[in-house]
């Protein structure tokens, strides 16, 4: 059952993410098909970053008794795929975050100069 511990957490992590998603309206509850590319285009990068550094010996995928084993690629983890979603989830939700505060301040700035 260890195996999945790993997997598990970051999977309970998504979920959170995505329960602070809905109550505030973010990312995916406020634009779910501009969300999708952009966390999608996060990944694939990234995944193409770590299979460059893995084809230049870089990169190696490490043991650990709670990881699945399952394998993507050569020494791609299947949590290596969830934990880039999950980093650039909370990267958009962060963002998000920042510019609908920002947006907020202005538009009381504004407000308070009338």
């Amino acid at each position: 059952m260890t195996g999945f511990a790993y997997l598990g957490a970051l999977a309970i992590s998504l979920g959170g993410l995505a329960v602070l998603d809905r109550r505030f309206r973010l990312a995916f509850w406020s634009d779910w098909r501009r969300s999708a590319v952009t966390v999608g285009v996060g990944v694939v990068g990234f995944l193409a970053w770590d299979l460059a550094g893995l084809g230049l010996g870089i990169f190696a995928r490490g043991d650990s008794p709670h990881m699945t084993g399952l394998l993507i690629a050569p020494e791609l983890p299947i949590e290596e795929v969830v934990f880039l979603t999950l980093l650039c989830y909370v990267a958009l939700l962060a963002w998000r975050a920042f510019d609908d505060s920002v947006q907020r301040r202005a538009t009381a700035a504004g407000d308070a100069t009338r």
